[in-house]
């Protein structure tokens, strides 16, 4: 197999690097996203980038490179472009595969949203190369997902299927950026798990083992973490957390009957304490054709490469 080449586009950072047959990350390059509100101006930068790792990559011939993936915030497959994105300085519709065709000889670019990447990294080199129905879940910031049926990642007519994240879980709850409320991504994300943190205090008063901390600095591992060593508050946020994700997750088995979710993140490295109210509901709001068949398991992907190694997996060969 050929070497491939994988770019993870964040709203704060790019991260580029080259990625060998088995999934490993050799050669790394990052810059800042958040300086452009150019797309050409980006795209300028993200070819050099990408030359740049190509170059350190001393042992891969000029045509043994299978290609560029790229996973980015509403990128779309079927068109090639970043669509829209809510967390890019450069709006609009940006159409990267084409820039960066006329920029670099590359034999196959290929663009898709971060959560999809994900999905194939997972297919490709993690825990679901035997698995031809699943679901890919990824907690960070936000909730994103990506679906397999029939060993196919499912797109839709135009590019946007699979956004679980935006499906509303309470309703006239709290709003999203898109203007909508109650969506499943402003629960279940960590940005979700903090919020929920901070209700449940003032709601319910008392002191916190984290009250020596600032709040802005209160992440959602210290909330994972102090659950886990018994704090009431903390635990009733993981709780509370796991029961919305599990009751989402029931309700989408129902559309496609995957084999297994793949849960991807930071939030999922919380274990059992988010893992397992999120299993109890999700078992419960199945109806009785589907109970006891589905599994729920934690990603296999490095968390350090895992965007990268997914988004290479887009054109892996």
């Amino acid at each position: 197999m050929k070497q491939s080449i994988g770019v993870d586009i964040g709203g704060t950072n790019t991260c580029v690097g080259t990625v060998s047959a088995d999934g490993t990350v050799h050669q790394r390059a990052q810059f800042r996203t958040d300086e452009y509100d150019n797309g050409i101006a980006y795209a300028n930068r993200l070819a050099e980038a990408v030359r740049e790792v190509m170059q350190g990559d001393t042992a891969i011939a000029a045509d043994g490179w299978a290609g560029l993936g790229i996973g980015a915030p509403n990128g779309n497959y079927l068109s090639g472009s970043i669509e829209e994105p809510p967390n890019l300085r450069f709006k609009g519709i940006t159409p990267l595969v084409d820039l960066l065709k006329e920029r670099l000889d590359l034999p196959n670019i290929q663009l898709t949203n971060d959560a999809n990447a994900a999905a194939i990294g997972e297919k490709i080199y993690g825990a679901a190369k035997d698995y031809s129905d699943f679901i890919m879940i990824t907690l960070g910031t936000g909730l994103g997902s990506g679906i397999f049926v029939n060993n196919q990642l499912v797109y839709g007519h135009d590019g946007f299927a699979g956004e679980m994240g935006h499906i509303s879980v309470i309703p006239d709850g709290r709003y999203c950026g898109f203007g909508r409320r109650g969506s499943l991504e402003n629960y279940c994300s960590a940005t979700g798990i903090r919020r929920t943190y901070f209700e449940m205090i003032a709601q319910r008063g008392g002191t916190t083992s984290l009250d020596h901390m600032p709040l802005g600095e209160i992440t959602a591992k210290d909330i994972a973490d102090a659950a886990d060593q018994g704090d009431p508050i903390a635990q009733a946020t993981m709780d509370f957390t796991g029961r919305l994700l599990g009751e989402a997750l029931a309700s989408s088995a129902l559309i496609t009957s995957p084999a297994a979710f793949f849960l991807f993140g930071g939030p999922v490295k919380a274990g059992e304490v988010l893992l397992g109210p999120t299993r109890r509901s999700f078992e419960k709001h199945l109806i009785p054709p589907f109970k006891n068949k589905i599994k729920i398991i934690e990603s296999a992907l490095p968390m350090g490469d895992a965007a990268i190694i997914g988004a290479a997996a887009l054109v892996a060969c």
